[in-house]
């Protein structure tokens, strides 16, 4: 397609920007526009997904038809089939008459269900039939009903992890990712940062009646060269911000500093087991097993260490045996992290005196047996015992529960990047949160 008519595009639906990128995610909306596949737009919160539905539908043969655009995520999972699919009067409590659902009302037109990732596993069932044949039946009812309506889908999940997690069917995605349109991030588009900061600082002036804001050399660069995890939104409202908030109409690199926030820091699980690499997008669940798995393990290794103690004595002492108590079961997290590259081992304080031999005090990363160690024979019933260690009786449920009271607080309260920081779904936080009592 020629440049000229992707920039009337763009002139249209208010895009700016000349990235490579972005021109060729509007190029591929022209050209599936005029056909009824379906589409699939991927990229990060806040890049302008929502902009290309509306190009396919204002450029299909369906823009006289009705435009719903549904948000999956912030529908409640328990009554989103109701809302998509529509339900009969008494299907549930407080259906007390008959209503009919998204698709319904979209017959003949397009719908766009953004966050199509949040999906619960029973609603992908039904939206795949919808996507194979047409069909639907409403909550409650026997009868089924057709619908023809062109989808359009966008998300920010990663659909790989979710997939090889259970969490999203692997039919549907391939059903929904018949046309598949990226939209880069802001931080992929260096060269468009100044032009949307420009733009959005016009918009401002004229709506507050002030003059318009103006960015310094260095503030340029700064701008720039920020990451951006928030993208166009992020930008938007930083603009918004500065050109109510200061008075000084020409902004310097360090008025600027003060409404960026910190660059976004990596998570640090203390765990890495099997392949599960820092920084890859695990559930919550997962995080959670990989930490017990690794206490677990460290129990284990200390309790045969004991044992290989008290063999090594009873040997020399003459072939008596002593068998160590069998140890309880424990839950104890370390202060530190735990090295997975080296077996723990035990060294021993020195023999204080001839017959005795002194608690294991510390687990190390050197040799598990120091063949330096000297145990002389004598009275068994002098011999200590190991240390024991403290059992601290700590439930999964309250290791999730401080996890995520922590992240609130973290977040002052803000439950959409605490959910973003524990690595689990809004809708899952919301759930935890009032199954703990944490409102």
């Amino acid at each position: 397609m020629v440049k000229s008519e992707i920039q009337n595009v763009k002139l249209r639906f208010g895009i700016i920007g000349n990235c490579e990128g972005l021109n060729r995610a509007i190029d591929v909306a022209m050209q599936v526009a005029p056909t009824d596949l379906s589409v699939l737009v991927t990229g990060e919160s806040g890049v302008g997904k929502e902009s290309f539905p509306q190009i396919i539908h204002q450029f299909s043969r369906r823009k006289h038809g009705p435009y719903i655009a549904v948000n999956c995520g912030a529908i409640p999972e328990g009554t989103i089939d109701s809302e998509l699919f529509g339900h009969e009067k008494g299907a549930f409590t407080g259906a007390i008459s008959d209503r009919n659902g998204y698709f319904a009302e979209a017959n003949g037109g397009t719908i766009f269900l953004d966050e199509v990732g949040e999906l619960p596993l029973s609603t992908q069932a039904r939206l795949l039939r919808v996507l194979e044949t047409g069909e639907y039946i409403k909550v409650g009812s026997s009868k089924v009903q057709k619908t023809d309506v062109r989808i359009v889908a966008a998300t920010n999940v990663n659909f790989s992890e979710a997939i090889a997690e259970g969490r999203f069917r692997e039919d549907l995605y391939y059903r929904l990712n018949t046309v598949p349109i990226k939209v880069p991030a802001l931080r992929e588009r260096p060269d468009d940062i100044p032009l949307l900061f420009r733009k959005f600082a016009a918009d401002f002036a004229e709506k507050y009646r002030m003059p318009s804001i103006q960015l310094t050399d260095d503030a340029r660069r700064m701008l720039v060269s920020y990451s951006w995890p928030g993208n166009i939104r992020q930008l938007k409202n930083i603009t918004e911000q500065i050109s109510i908030i200061e008075p000084n109409r020409d902004i310097t690199a360090e008025i600027l500093q003060g409404y960026l926030p910190a660059q976004p820091a990596v998570s640090k699980f203390p765990a890495f087991l099997g392949g599960v690499k820092p920084g890859s997008e695990k559930g919550f669940q997962s995080e959670r097993e990989l930490l017990y798995q690794v206490l677990f393990d460290m129990r284990r290794d200390v309790t045969d260490l004991k044992k290989l103690v008290h063999d090594i004595m009873a040997e020399r002492a003459g072939g008596n045996t002593v068998t160590p108590p069998s140890p309880a079961p424990m839950h104890y997290i370390p202060e530190t992290p735990v090295s997975l590259m080296q077996p723990p081992s035990v060294v021993l304080n020195p023999v204080p005196e001839v017959g005795k031999v002194s608690n294991v005090t510390s687990v190390s990363n050197v040799s598990p047996v120091d063949s330096n160690v000297k145990v002389t024979p004598a009275d068994m019933s002098d011999v200590q015992d190991t240390e024991e260690y403290v059992e601290e009786n700590l439930s999964l449920d309250e290791v999730e529960k401080e996890m995520i009271r922590k992240a609130l607080e973290r977040h002052h309260g803000k439950r959409k990047n605490a959910a973003s920081d524990l690595r689990i779904s809004e809708r899952t936080l919301y759930r935890k949160i009032k199954e703990y009592g944490l409102e």
